[in-house]
């Protein structure tokens, strides 16, 4: 086969540090296009979608099979946090957390997590962060220990079974 072609879909999940709700609207609405627009600029990346509520994000990216899955969530992390820090004087201190959660998503349920990622609000009115987390380890079979998962830890707690 003269040509690499690959199909990955993600669904990366970050917080802010501490989880503090940095993401008030206007500005989270604003944030989600810019983190779209980052990745799909980044080694050909497609982002399907941006969400999340105050205090997190979650994002749909099919990976280009020319970065790592490290350097896309670094670059997007880096990026978008330089970007919110200049849109007002009250969110210089803003953070994210330092690690990570990505998932692989099988391309048939697609919708299914766009549909997801676009009712974080509506999903969050009943069930907060940390259980959407935990929950989403476990669906992926992921072994992990919460004493490494949160922030104030190491953020190496999380490992492939």
């Amino acid at each position: 086969m003269p040509r690499s072609l690959s199909q990955v879909v993600l669904h990366v999940v970050f917080s802010t540090k501490n989880r503090y709700p940095w993401l008030m609207q206007p500005v989270r609405g604003r944030l989600h296009a810019y983190m779209e627009a980052t990745a799909r600029e980044l080694e050909r990346c497609v982002c399907y979608r941006v969400g999340g509520v105050e205090d997190h994000v979650h994002l749909a990216i099919g990976l280009s099979r020319t970065i790592t899955i490290a350097d896309l969530v670094q670059h997007v992390k880096t990026s978008s946090s330089r970007w919110v820090k200049e849109q007002d004087a009250s969110l210089e201190q803003f953070a994210w957390q330092k690690g990570y959660a990505a998932f692989s998503v099988y391309h048939p349920d697609l919708d299914r997590s766009l549909g997801y990622i676009d009712g974080q609000e509506e999903h969050h009115r009943r069930s907060s962060f940390q259980e959407e987390y935990r929950a989403f380890m476990q669906e992926q079979a992921m072994e992990f220990d919460e004493r490494y998962v949160w922030d104030g830890y190491p953020s190496h707690g999380c490992v492939a079974p």
